[in-house]
């Protein structure tokens, strides 16, 4: 049956793979963005503008509206939580989380059981008010054990990587190598995670579209150290890095060793793809777009 779905967040980064693959499934799409960024699923979706942090906006654009599924990829507080679901309230409730929900133990092979969000001390923040890690967790915990009429999921998902990629973190050791810029690397050899945006976005929607709820961490099933991925960008240009720890911090820098258990996405039926060959793959691409700048 086509569901009618709202996705906030949905013309950026891997949002534009959840869209594509709800149409692909044939279901009624609405998008709620500020609308400063070109809607490329013009004509196909229909589109309302919000400011995601202001209540009043958001109450403006959504009030007496209905949808079966709400997939969210704007959240960054129990604040943001708040100000949606207390406006509209579908009969299901999916947002894209972060493995910084584990920041207080976060190690490797990390099950959802380690962080708990039904459990106490919510507390209603802002984007602001607290360090980005607490006030994720206390976003799920807002879902969680605010609106807990709604059957929500929580997407947990590490370092998200693509040609899309905004953040530019990956590229950030691509540029410093072949530019001859110095670098301080503080976790050379730790291993981290990592998710591609396509997948991401695709995962965010086959949960909506699944009877899945609770938390459920979602990532690549391999991992690889800013080491590893230094000694492959020297190797494809012939360029030695510059380590200096006078440098300019590393985009992954404070963050050890890490990654995720995906045996419960993998027993509910969605395979992760490996990390590489992709990876390299990408890697290449940000080497040959700075050679030719």
């Amino acid at each position: 049956m086509n569901k009618n779905i709202l996705v906030l967040g949905g013309t950026g980064f891997f949002g534009i793979y959840t869209v594509a693959r709800l149409l692909a499934e044939g279901h009624q799409i609405t998008i709620a963005t500020r609308g400063q960024t070109k809607n490329p699923f013009e004509g196909q979706v229909a589109h309302v503008v919000l400011e995601r942090t202001c209540p009043e906006s958001i109450a403006n654009a959504l009030s007496g509206k209905s949808f079966d599924i709400i997939v969210d990829n704007l959240v960054f507080c129990s604040n943001d939580v708040k100000y949606l679901l207390d406006v509209v309230q579908p009969r299901r409730y999916v947002y894209s989380s972060t493995i910084a929900v584990y920041d207080e133990d976060l190690r490797m092979n990390m099950p959802e059981s380690h962080f708990d969000p039904k459990s106490p001390h919510l507390i209603w923040c802002d984007r602001e008010s607290l360090p980005y890690g607490e006030r994720k967790r206390q976003a799920e915990r807002a879902v969680f054990q605010t609106y807990t009429n709604i059957p929500s999921a929580a997407i947990r998902i590490p370092y998200v990587i693509g040609d899309d990629d905004i953040s530019k973190r990956l590229y950030f050791y691509v540029e410093h190598v072949i530019k001859g810029l110095p670098m301080y690397i503080d976790n050379i050899n730790e291993q981290l995670s990592f998710v591609f945006s396509k997948e991401a976005g695709e995962f965010l929607a086959w949960v909506a579209l699944h009877d899945i709820t609770g938390p459920i961490n979602g990532a690549s099933s391999s991992t690889i150290s800013v080491g590893e991925i230094i000694a492959y960008i020297e190797g494809k240009t012939g360029i030695k890095a510059k380590l200096d720890p006078s440098g300019t911090s590393g985009a992954y820098n404070e963050r050890w060793a890490f990654s995720t258990s995906v045996e419960m996405a993998n027993g509910l039926g969605f395979s992760f793809s490996p990390l590489f060959p992709e990876f390299y793959h990408l890697l290449d691409r940000y080497i040959d777009l700075l050679a030719n700048t």
